[in-house]
């Protein structure tokens, strides 16, 4: 902890600087994903806090608004993309990613867990922002041909290529959060065939994992290859499928003695 007038070396609890007699105030710890005690040390200017959003510096804001005006908005689309979710230290700019979690218990740094793991994002900024650039490639376009300017149908061609690849970006960022979706729910399906002893039907799914029938039946089917997962169907006409390894587990282990 430093002194917030001369940058003097404070110990922890000091109501004033030893060197200059500046009233020191308490920072009020505030929770985080890694837990209410746990501070990121800058290792540049040794800061310890919250990071802050990238954008949140003038400069920063400075420099997208002139690489705005100098590509006709693209390079500042592009570097505020890049750059949104981006978190720096508060003192002095510094990447958060490249900050140090401690937990002060008695002292002592502690090694912290890894946070917890989340969904990727789906790209809507990305596919919105492609679109539009798109649709204002297409009227630069037009008016370039309308105008006869070469200049504007050459910037139009540029910016609607650079639209399409952001659009596509955004795109595949949607495919990768509804496959890493359709994986959490097919683990969360291993998991009640475990409980239910290795079968199970669409209307059970549905029931525990709060799914429509139809999202539950297409997780099912997706599961369904034949060998690990293979569905029956009963007397009654029930749709059954069953999870061979879980069913017959204690005839494989007792093999595998």
């Amino acid at each position: 902890m430093r002194c917030n007038t001369c940058g003097e070396n404070l110990a922890p609890g000091d109501a004033r600087c030893p060197t200059c007699g500046a009233a020191q105030s308490r920072a009020v710890d505030r929770p985080s994903a890694y837990g209410a005690a746990d501070v990121q040390r800058c290792p540049r200017c040794g800061f310890r806090g919250e990071s802050v959003p990238y954008f949140s510096r003038p400069g920063h804001v400075g420099l997208l608004v002139g690489v705005s005006l100098f590509t006709y908005g693209i390079g500042g689309l592009v570097y505020w993309l890049a750059r949104r979710r981006h978190r720096i230290c508060r003192n002095c700019g510094l990447g958060s990613e490249y900050g140090v979690l401690e937990s002060p218990v008695g002292g002592r740094r502690e090694a912290l867990p890894p946070p917890p793991v989340k969904l990727p994002g789906g790209g809507g900024m990305r596919r919105f922002a492609g679109a539009a650039m798109v649709l204002l490639a297409s009227f630069l376009i037009m008016m370039g041909i309308l105008e006869i300017e070469a200049a504007m149908v050459v910037v139009g061609s540029v910016m609607g290529a650079a639209g399409s690849g952001t659009f596509f970006w955004g795109w595949k960022a949607l495919q990768e959060r509804r496959q890493a979706l359709t994986a959490r729910v097919q683990r969360e399906v291993l998991r009640l065939a475990e409980v239910r002893g290795g079968s199970l039907t669409v209307t059970e799914v549905a029931a525990e994992l709060d799914l429509s029938l139809p999202g539950a039946e297409r997780i099912l089917i997706g599961m369904d290859d034949g060998f690990r997962v293979r569905s029956e169907i009963t007397d009654d006409g029930i749709i059954v499928y069953e999870f061979p390894e879980v069913l017959h587990r204690g005839q494989l282990r007792g093999g595998g003695g």
